[in-house]
């Protein structure tokens, strides 16, 4: 079984600051050989530890300043599948399946009000959906892609 030790939590959150960092960089920062780091990171990619390398996106200056939270509640005992069809939205950026008054909870971003109006439509309108509360987001206070480890 693959464990995971001190200087993989090191490479992961360095990594976390800044994924274009060079693997020489990450060494001399963590004061480790060059292919040390080279041989973690394409473990903890094998082990799907680290699942790919991304950016971090303003998306407010792409146009997208409407963000919701929506829950979801489902009929028919078929959220897998239901799930499986709200991630296919382009606007939905997380699909959670939750305990508590919903089922399922999605995050998804807009550009207007007409493309938020448009998705709960289509959501209230897909087999096994009985209703929708949607949350609009006021102020962001914390959004991270990811947890210090």
């Amino acid at each position: 079984m693959f464990k995971i030790d001190d200087l993989d939590l090191k490479i992961i959150g360095s990594l976390r600051e800044d994924s274009r960092q060079s693997f020489r960089d990450l060494a001399e920062k963590l004061n480790v050989a060059e292919g040390t780091i080279y041989n973690r990171v394409n473990k903890l990619k094998e082990e799907g530890v680290i699942k790919k390398f991304i950016a971090d996106i303003d998306y407010g200056k792409l146009g997208y300043d409407l963000s919701a939270v929506i829950g979801i509640i489902s009929r028919g005992g078929h959220l897998p599948e239901l799930e499986k069809e709200l991630a296919k939205e382009k606007s939905i950026t997380a699909v959670y399946d939750v305990t508590g008054d919903y089922d399922a909870v999605v995050v998804a971003k807009f550009k207007d009000r007409s493309e938020l109006n448009s998705l709960v439509k289509r959501m209230n309108a897909m087999d096994h959906v009985e209703r929708t509360y949607t949350m609009v987001v006021l102020n962001v206070v914390k959004e991270e892609h990811g947890i210090e480890v």
